[in-house]
């Protein structure tokens, strides 16, 4: 059996992916709050924003924690049709959680389901992700331990919908990020101590591409549009910002109406004036 190693370059990979996973995590729950305080086509606008932010949260740090991923005696590529598509199952997965979330009547109901469908979601893009691997091997699992993984995935889902229902301010969704991050590493790197796999030494060249070529480019244009992303939104105003503006600027017009009010026979100054001989 190869010997594995999931840190090649130390800590640099598991602290970046960490960072990666909290600021998805941020990202989707500020954009989970402002949805459930919106309606109609803004509400699904932000939902959606939600949804591709945690997808590509969750992505990013997984391959990012897999740029430090090596195995003794073999090279490793990855396929890449498989690896694009783990990335769409992460956000369509996701979407699916945050949407029941974000239009279910009964909240109960909705947070056990969408928990259960992003944890889920979250699982299959790991493993299709572990999937488009490519070695000189055979690669196996521990099957408790990817049971594990797959609720750690459930749990943390669970929480992070729980957490953007009752969440509201900036600092407790600062701190339920740093919490969901840890828990999707720990999902990750569970699910990572359950590979095995058995070298068979070949000097033939593998399909697909290196990390460098295509892995570490994508996680790079991704991970700077989880940077753009929360930009925009920590500088856009929520709704309560914008009707707390416009009764401001309600209070601070004057009101011309009051004349038409005013009792019989009352006078203003202007008008009380006689003009001079």
């Amino acid at each position: 059996m190869g010997h594995l190693d999931h840190a090649t370059f130390g800590w640099l990979t598991p602290a970046l992916s960490y960072a990666m996973a909290c600021v998805g995590a941020a990202l989707g729950l500020r954009c989970t709050v402002r949805a459930l305080d919106a309606t109609g086509r803004s509400r699904r606008n932000w939902l959606l924003t939600a949804a591709s932010a945690i997808g590509t949260g969750i992505w990013t740090m997984h391959f990012v924690a897999m740029l430090g991923f090596g195995v003794t005696g073999s090279d490793i590529r990855y396929d890449v049709p498989l690896t694009v598509l783990s990335l769409v199952v992460a956000m369509a997965v996701v979407g699916v959680g945050v949407f029941a979330v974000g239009y279910g009547r009964d909240r109960v109901r909705s947070l056990l389901i969408g928990g259960l469908t992003t944890g889920v979601g979250v699982a299959s893009m790991h493993y299709l992700g572990m999937a488009a691997l490519r070695l000189h091997g055979e690669v196996s699992y521990d099957p408790v331990l990817v049971g594990l993984s797959v609720l750690i995935a459930v749990v943390a889902a669970t929480a992070a919908l729980w957490a953007a229902l009752n969440i509201h301010s900036p600092a407790a969704v600062a701190v339920a990020s740093l919490v969901m991050g840890a828990a999707v590493s720990s999902m990750h790197y569970t699910g990572m101590f359950a590979v095995r796999v058995d070298v068979v030494p070949s000097s033939a060249a593998l399909p697909g591409a290196t990390v460098m070529q295509f892995i570490f480019p994508l996680a790079v244009g991704l991970g700077s549009y989880l940077f753009i992303t929360s930009a925009f939104v920590a500088l856009s105003p929520t709704a309560r910002e914008r009707a707390a503006y416009a009764s401001a600027g309600r209070l601070t017009e004057p009101d011309e109406r009051a004349v038409d009010v005013a009792p019989p026979g009352f006078q203003t100054a202007r008008t009380a004036r006689t003009p001079l001989d």
